[in-house]
């Protein structure tokens, strides 16, 4: 059965840094995209950051410039980069994996608290 385990989440204070991984297993299978979503309090879930199987990206604008996803595909883990970051980016970190011919999959979430 597919796992996604997240972690890197914390508490920092604004201007700070965390390094989100999100790694598979259960496998086998293939990945194709993966990417990052957050849902704060009282609010949807949004999309972050996207990667395909060919490593290009994409951000929603709130983020570009301070945000990073990058992929390691031998090690089935995505990761999120987040610099400068501010108290609005304050919310439950998800990832999801699209697996080829399996479906999508949720990690469970991690928080990420930004304090001013």
């Amino acid at each position: 059965q597919v796992q996604l385990v997240e972690s890197g989440g914390g508490l920092v204070q604004a201007g700070g840094s965390l390094r989100l991984s999100c790694a598979a297993s259960g496998g086998p299978y293939v990945i194709n995209g993966m990417g990052w979503y957050r849902q704060a309090p009282g609010k949807q879930r949004e999309l972050v950051a996207t990667i395909t199987s060919g490593a290009s990206t994409r951000y929603t604008d709130s983020v570009k410039g301070r945000f990073t996803i990058s992929r390691d595909t031998a090690r089935n883990t995505v990761y999120l980069q987040m610099n400068s970051l501010k108290p609005e980016d304050t919310a439950v970190y998800y990832c999801k994996m699209d697996m080829y011919k399996i479906g999508d999959y949720w990690g469970q979430g991690t928080q990420v608290t930004v304090s001013s």
